[in-house]
């Protein structure tokens, strides 16, 4: 995932005699995944909302009726529910149901790819802070065109605290002050990059050419996984996206410059591909260097 070096064999150690006990890790690494998944669906609906994300308990977003406990289980509560309130009756959005599943999932898949690559245990916090922002500015910028402040500026922080409670995931040898200014220099040059880029574009055309959550999003993603997956990432959203925006233009038949495309969608993926994929992702990039 990551340019660095495997410190310790972690993953062999762990069910080593035991091989069982992987079934028991990887049930709580999901589960652990869905319950953030579903504190994730509270941030996409509340923070665009101005909503307070701790003062008010779970309700039905129609009748306002508490969500008791046992109806606010990850997966579980909304197929007993059939997708509905137990109160009134509404149907939930199926993104509650997939939020959660996709966490769960891409939570166990970070865990076993650090695992299986002999990446040190930080990587997984690392990937799991990149999973979680990725998959909540994705379905916030796709329904609302917004990047909050209140799902980067937490992810920076905890990508940092990160790096320097273990600066081994930048290499065997890293110093903390060293993975700090690593971690900062991957998120902001890319990130002033970006910046220079969307001032020189609204002076040429008078409009807002990108928006400075996507700067924002850019910063989190090197700070969380290095300059080439924030590159990556980059690179990725502005191909893919021009071809979503050519095809959505000729489907539509509306003029290219006219259709405003939410970026945050593209660079998220652009990062979980480069999460599960650098490997050949470099081995790729090597490959046509010296061919």
């Amino acid at each position: 995932m990551f340019p660095a070096f495997a410190t310790q064999n972690w993953f062999e150690n762990i069910g080593r005699g035991y091989p069982q006990i992987w079934t028991v890790i990887l049930f709580w690494v999901f589960a652990f995944g869905c319950c953030l998944g579903s504190f994730l669906n509270v941030c996409i609906w509340r923070i665009p909302r101005g909503e307070s994300l701790s003062r008010a308990a779970s309700h039905c977003g129609s009748c306002n009726t508490p969500i008791k406990w046992y109806d606010n289980l990850p997966l579980i509560s909304y197929i007993v529910l059939r997708g509905r309130c137990r109160a009134c009756k509404q149907h939930y959005s199926m993104r509650y149901f997939l939020v959660e599943l996709i966490c769960g999932i891409l939570f166990t898949a970070a865990f076993l790819s650090a695992g299986l690559q002999q990446y040190p245990m930080a990587f997984i916090m690392l990937s799991w802070i990149a999973i979680f922002y990725a998959i909540g500015i994705s379905w916030t910028d796709a329904e609302h065109r917004i990047i909050p402040d209140k799902m980067s500026y937490p992810c920076i922080i905890a990508g940092l605290l990160t790096v320097i409670v273990s600066p081994e995931v930048w290499g065997a040898e890293v110093t903390r002050l060293n993975a700090f200014l690593f971690s900062v220099a991957s998120g902001g040059i890319p990130a002033l990059f970006l910046a220079l880029f969307a001032i020189a574009g609204k002076v040429m055309t008078k409009k807002e050419v990108m928006g400075w959550g996507d700067v924002k999003y850019i910063l989190t993603c090197g700070i969380l996984t290095g300059l080439p997956g924030a590159v990556f990432s980059l690179f990725f959203a502005s191909f893919s996206g021009t071809l979503y925006g050519i095809f959505y233009s000729v489907i539509t038949k509306r003029p290219f410059g006219r259709i405003k495309i939410p970026l945050g969608p593209f660079l998220a993926a652009g990062t979980l591909i480069w999460l599960f994929a650098s490997q050949f992702i470099w081995k790729f990039f090597w490959m046509l260097k010296f061919n």
